[in-house]
């Protein structure tokens, strides 16, 4: 089953820098995921990847074999559009058989395949069936059977649920995974859903204006982001802006606005030098009382927010600094707007990250 190795790889569509200078090793039978927000350059590294474009400069491999020149035909892989990109004219059947009758193999060998590929997608009882007559959900499974009838070891999947409304989404990105797990293959899944990459991959490749920010595990991306944008992109994160103040034995001190200081475990920053906290919603603590020592701030609630499971409470910090704190629906007590509470922020919950050069508003900027 094929790796996939990308080196140095740019892409330029006129002035505009599309895949710049990206390095990435997908391993064997792995499902990896393309993040990031709209135009960051994912659907270009994966059609350099399907060969439907060329790279301007680097290299991509296939199993080891350098591919830059290789037509897609050639390529191993089965591509998987957003837009489902069936026959229209063609059942459901001729659909799924048409690569393996295009490369010339015998109808009892294409048939075989194709049966097994319907069934793996839970539609053989549809076979007459034409796209018009079929769900989003069901298009998009015929669409996952005639990637795998082609004969892909490789699975490269161009935001293929973006068009499925909430609920088929969520059911029909588990049963790609299973599908590509089950036979071996590798996937090269991209989206702009942070939840689905995490949900299904194995690692995920951050991307961000052409360039990959982090790639990890959805584990360690979002545990130990090394990059603002991605702790934001990953989850969500507060952000409050500072410099470090003094450097203790154990720890360090941030002051931040308003000359609030809060403790970090940090010690790689110099003391003066600019910083940004992060801290994520679900592990700032909020209770009623008065801030009493560094990391507890004085603040009023603003607004809050049912999410189901949990609730959403926007608060405006003594400083007029505004951060958000999550807390379960079901097991505490609900707090009321206008309430005046005490926002802990734990210090080993606390990422730090030097200040950007081109300020915080421009790093977390998603254009």
């Amino acid at each position: 089953m094929p790796e996939v190795e990308i080196r140095n790889v740019t892409k330029r569509f006129g002035d505009i820098i599309a895949v710049d200078n990206v390095s990435l090793h997908v391993h064997d039978r792995e499902y990896f995921a393309l993040l990031g927000p709209s135009g960051c350059g994912k659907t270009t590294l994966l059609r350099l990847i399907a060969g439907l474009i060329k790279p301007d400069e680097g290299e991509i491999y296939i199993d080891g074999k350098l591919v830059n020149d290789v037509p897609p035909e050639d390529r191993g892989v089965g591509f998987v559009f957003q837009t489902f990109a069936l026959f229209p004219h063609m059942n459901v059947w001729d659909n799924v058989t048409y690569g393996p009758r295009v490369k010339g193999w015998g109808e009892e060998k294409a048939a075989r395949i194709a049966h097994e590929a319907l069934e793996m997608v839970l539609l053989h009882e549809r076979l007459d069936a034409y796209p018009n007559e079929l769900s989003g959900g069901m298009m998009q499974r015929v669409a996952v059977a005639r990637a795998l009838c082609a004969g892909a070891k490789l699975l490269l999947l161009d935001e293929p649920l973006g068009q499925l409304d909430a609920k088929v989404r969520n059911q029909l990105r588990y049963e790609i995974r299973r599908m590509a797990k089950d036979l071996g293959l590798t996937a090269i899944h991209v989206t702009h859903d942070q939840a689905e990459a995490m949900a299904i991959s194995d690692r995920i490749a951050v991307m961000r204006k052409g360039k990959i920010l982090q790639v990890g595990t959805p584990q360690e991306l979002y545990i130990k982001p090394k990059h603002i944008f991605v702790a934001n992109f990953i989850g969500e994160a507060n952000f409050l802006e500072g410099y470090v103040k003094e450097i203790k034995k154990n720890h360090s001190i941030v002051e931040i606005r308003g000359g609030i200081r809060i403790k970090i475990a940090d010690k790689t920053f110099k003391r003066g030098e600019r910083v940004v906290l992060a801290v994520r919603p679900e592990t700032t603590i909020i209770e009623i009382g008065k801030a009493r020592e560094n990391n507890y701030i004085n603040g009023k609630i603003e607004r809050l927010r049912f999410e189901g499971t949990n609730v959403r409470y926007e608060i405006r910090l003594e400083n007029e600094d505004e951060i958000v704190a999550i807390r379960p629906s079901m097991t505490e007590e609900w707090l009321d707007v206008g309430e005046k509470v005490v926002v802990h922020l734990p210090m080993n919950k606390i990422y730090v990250f030097p200040y950007p050069s081109k300020g915080l508003r421009e790093e977390l900027s998603v254009e």
